[in-house]
């Protein structure tokens, strides 16, 4: 990790979370496909050793070249870039990207008016926001995450059975939906022997009550042995979890954005989604899977069993979805749309505050 910025450094993604969020995945996939074509560094703990990456305190002492872009994604991110600009006179100019499905507070919208530029990753985000912005919606690696071989054959080789398999991948908490998703298989499972639920994810410390609730309702049920939680698994890891299934069931109440629907299709799994988030942008109804209310058992169950009591139908919407991420979520397009912002903004355009 260099102690200085190289004046060939044009970018700045700030990193100031330790534990593993959302953000911090979006960075870590983001940049060394970034860096292929702009001078990009991350800075800030908890990132991978594959991102190119620099201290904080190398940031704070930077000097020379012309202006760099500071990409901001978090409000202590925006914080931080007006300090460096306005208090320590660093030649930046500040990107913020929102993926808020809703609306900000006085303190996010007076953070987000010193900005040069935003980015917004979906037309819903963009509706909250009160100045015009650029919709970059993410991207996907299709090339880490592909459809296997043969789907049978790698569920043995992860230690799982042949039996067709649903999934719901995430933290695990009320705001997740995974309290729906595990009450919608306790009525589609017993209907449907030969399929099997996973629930892989981590609960965090006071989200662990709900996550032993969950369980207990499963062992009453005696559906222990169908309806399985897994843990968490590394980023890295997880395309070949999305390979083991035939359809991802994304239950959540609320979603800032939410990937794991573009990971799911890119891996030719289809997909049932609440309409939250972005999920509405990504999945195409009746073409990818389906879209059902958030919270809602009946519909989420009904749409369940429709889909797996169809192979036809798994396997038509399973080509699609691989499809429909190739032409429209490959990662190299949202890398390239961002780079193209931050030229423009090296360039001398928006240049509003």
């Amino acid at each position: 990790m260099p102690e200085t910025i190289d004046n060939r450094i044009e970018v700045i993604a700030p990193n100031l979370k330790r534990r593993l969020s959302g953000v911090t995945a979006t960075i870590a996939r983001l940049l060394p496909v970034q860096a292929q074509s702009i001078g990009i560094v991350a800075t800030g703990p908890g990132l991978p050793a594959h991102v190119p990456c620099v201290p904080l305190r190398s940031v704070i002492l930077m000097s020379g070249r012309g202006y760099r872009v500071w990409h901001a994604r978090r409000n202590t991110e925006m914080l931080l870039g007006l300090v460096l600009r306005h208090v320590l006179r660093k030649r930046l100019k500040l990107v913020f990207t929102s993926a808020s499905q809703r609306h900000h507070t006085r303190y996010t919208r007076l953070l987000i008016s010193g900005m040069n530029a935003v980015v917004a990753t979906s037309r819903k985000s963009a509706s909250y926001l009160r100045r015009p912005s650029h919709v970059i919606i993410h991207g996907i690696d299709t090339g880490m995450f592909r459809p296997p071989p043969d789907r049978r054959a790698h569920r043995r080789s992860l230690g799982l059975s042949e039996n067709v398999t649903i999934g719901c991948y995430g933290r695990i908490r009320r705001q997740k939906g995974t309290d729906v998703f595990v009450d919608a298989m306790l009525e589609v499972l017993p209907q449907h022997t030969g399929v099997t639920a996973l629930v892989m994810g981590r609960a965090a410390h006071k989200h662990v009550p709900f996550l032993q609730g969950l369980r207990e309702k499963v062992t009453r049920a005696g559906l222990q042995d169908r309806i399985l939680f897994l843990p968490e698994v590394p980023v890295e890891e997880m395309p070949r979890w999305y390979q083991a299934l035939d359809l991802l069931v994304a239950p959540q109440r609320w979603e800032g954005f939410g990937l794991t629907p573009l990971e799911a299709m890119a891996c030719g799994v289809p997909v049932i989604a609440t309409t939250v988030g972005a999920f509405a942008e990504l999945v195409v109804e009746g073409e990818t899977g389906r879209l059902i209310p958030p919270g809602d058992i009946d519909r989420m169950r009904a749409a369940v069993a429709t889909a797996i009591a169809s192979s036809a139908t798994l396997q038509q919407w399973s080509t699609a979805a691989r499809r429909h991420v190739e032409e429209r979520f490959r990662i190299e397009d949202e890398a390239a749309a961002l780079n193209a912002l931050y030229r423009s903004l090296l360039d001398g355009g928006e240049d509003r505050p």
